[in-house]
């Protein structure tokens, strides 16, 4: 094994967990170089159609914090691009920046920008490039409530050539939002909302997609080869049941959500944990972690029919779980799950691959982090190249820069 930027990088060697199950490491992952600034955080990545990779990230800018991009081609980066800056952007651990393309080869960014001086009232910006981000337009606005509340969680997939499907969780009805809501009838909470923006920066109005969710857990979506679109997002009962839910639109019209197992996890809080999702041709996989019955797990279940339904879930961790999965479909029948587990004091972002109906066998180390904070959410993309996972990474006595609090870890393993 190596240390590079204060992260623990293995090679061929085998790892015993705390259960006693002897893990394969991981023999080709290494650490790319990306053009990020001091104290970069929060990735996230995107595969484009034609091999490249897009990465996007928040960072300290002279006016508060500046969310870019850059973009990996032919094994080399371009330079960062500036999408927008501020001291108005909410930058928080969860819920932060992502980046997605067109079909037509268009950029989309989206971020939180604060709406007023109230404590997370913010609402989701959208900026558009056509020329791969040397210049962006002014931001959209998926969500037409005009709400002083939370709008955040955001997933971005391109549906058509020129259309892309936002979906967020909305605060309009939420708790302090009583006097602010445009539905009385509808319940005191979050809700899941979509709309479509096109191309050209026209939007489509938006549309309730769950009355009440939980509150602060990521979104994650994704379409079949048939052209259904399915959204992962953490559900909420009256009884504070949280597990993860599926909505799909079919033919044009969405469908009620249904629960993807009943973990049947109660808890009174939201555990800022979400579920990820992906799929090809009609096979579709979900990741998720659960707390039910005082247990932390991370489970993984598949569809063989486009997401109507769900086989039952394989649990892939090793005891001692923190979640923060994220999932991408190899073939018809396997996927790459990652996710983050405590080993002793490190946080380990694990990988393993899972063939349908078949547990996991070889569980793979990325990284071990021992510094003084957390990866947070890592993410994932592919290329025709091979897979590449980024991280927050917090800094650690390895760092030359004294100023240094973060940087972002972007590995790659080729196929």
């Amino acid at each position: 094994m190596r240390l590079l930027n204060g992260t623990l990088i293995y090679s061929a060697c085998v790892f015993v967990a705390a259960s006693g199950v002897v893990i394969a490491e991981p023999l080709n992952f290494r650490l790319l170089d990306p053009p990020i600034g001091l104290n970069a955080q929060e990735p996230g990545l995107f595969a484009t159609g034609d091999g490249r990779l897009l990465l996007s990230w928040t960072e300290p800018s002279i006016d508060g914090f500046a969310v870019k991009m850059a973009t990996l081609s032919d094994a080399e980066w371009g330079s960062a691009h500036t999408v927008t800056q501020s001291d108005k952007i909410f930058v928080n651990w969860a819920d932060f920046p992502s980046i997605a393309v067109f079909a037509d080869g268009t950029f989309a960014v989206q971020w939180l920008q604060e709406s007023d001086q109230r404590s997370y009232n913010y609402d989701v910006n959208i900026a558009l490039s056509k020329d791969d981000g040397f210049t962006w337009s002014k931001p959209l606005t998926p969500h037409q409530d005009g709400t002083q509340s939370q709008h955040g969680f955001v997933s971005m997939l391109p549906i058509d050539d020129s259309t892309l499907l936002s979906v967020w969780l909305d605060g309009r009805a939420y708790g302090k939002n009583i006097l602010d809501r445009t539905d009385e009838s509808l319940p005191d909470a979050m809700q899941l909302r979509t709309t479509e923006i096109r191309s050209d920066g026209v939007l489509v109005k938006d549309t309730l997609l769950d009355e009440q969710t939980c509150t602060c857990c990521q979104t994650s979506a994704t379409a079949t080869a048939d052209g259904t679109v399915l959204i992962a997002y953490r559900d909420k009962t009256d009884d504070d049941i949280r597990d993860i839910a599926v909505v799909r639109k079919v033919d044009g019209d969405w469908l009620p959500s249904n629960i993807v197992y009943p973990d049947g996890w109660e808890i009174s809080g939201c555990p800022v944990n979400g579920p990820a999702i992906d799929a090809m041709e009609q096979t579709v996989v979900v990741a998720w972690f659960t707390g039910a019955n005082d247990v932390p797990a991370v489970k993984v279940a598949f569809s063989r029919d486009n997401g109507a339904n769900f086989d039952a879930p394989i649990r892939i961790d090793f005891g001692e779980a923190v979640g923060r999965v994220d999932v991408m479909m190899l073939t018809e029948s396997s996927a790459l799950v990652t996710w983050v587990e405590w080993q002793k004091d490190d946080e380990v972002i694990f990988a393993c691959k899972l063939d349908l109906g078949a547990p996991c066998e070889d569980a793979q180390i990325v990284t071990v982090n021992s510094g003084d904070g957390s990866v947070n959410f890592p993410r994932m993309a592919r290329t025709p190249e091979g897979i590449y996972i980024a991280w927050t990474q917090p800094a650690t006595e390895a760092n030359s820069d004294p100023n240094a609090e973060s940087t972002i870890n972007l590995a790659f393993a080729p196929l």
